[in-house]
């Protein structure tokens, strides 16, 4: 395992619901989630892939893998933040999102910074 001294990525999401392109009638909820990924460690780390666990009210799950963030591959200094928006559409209007960033540093050690759990929620729908 990994130094988490040398290699320590926070992680810190925020959603919200979109009701302005949303259609309940249709089951069609979708949300915004920015994320700010921080390099807390010691070392640069370049976030190279990701994989997202999307889990709505009826338990189905999608899966979500892919190249980068938003078409980037942010390469992030010792004490650099990256934040990016993006979107995410689900069936019913609550779910949760978690996964984790793939992540090289620049001694080449290869790592996972887990995203945590977050919810998405139309309002008023938790309490």
């Amino acid at each position: 395992m990994p130094d988490k001294r040398k290699y320590d990525i926070q992680i810190a999401p925020v959603a919200r619901f979109l009701p302005e392109q949303s259609s309940p009638a249709d089951h069609r909820y979708l949300f915004t989630y920015t994320i700010t990924i921080h390099n807390a460690g010691e070392l640069p780390v370049q976030l190279v892939s990701r994989h997202w666990i999307i889990t709505d009210a009826n338990q189905a799950v999608q899966e979500v893998r892919g190249l980068g963030v938003i078409g980037q591959q942010p390469l992030l200094q010792p004490g650099e933040s990256f934040r990016y928006t993006s979107g995410s559409q689900l069936a019913t209007p609550v779910g949760t999102m978690r996964g984790s960033y793939q992540m090289v540093a620049a001694d080449g050690a290869q790592f996972d910074a887990e995203i945590p759990e977050f919810a998405l929620a139309m309002p008023q729908m938790l309490h």
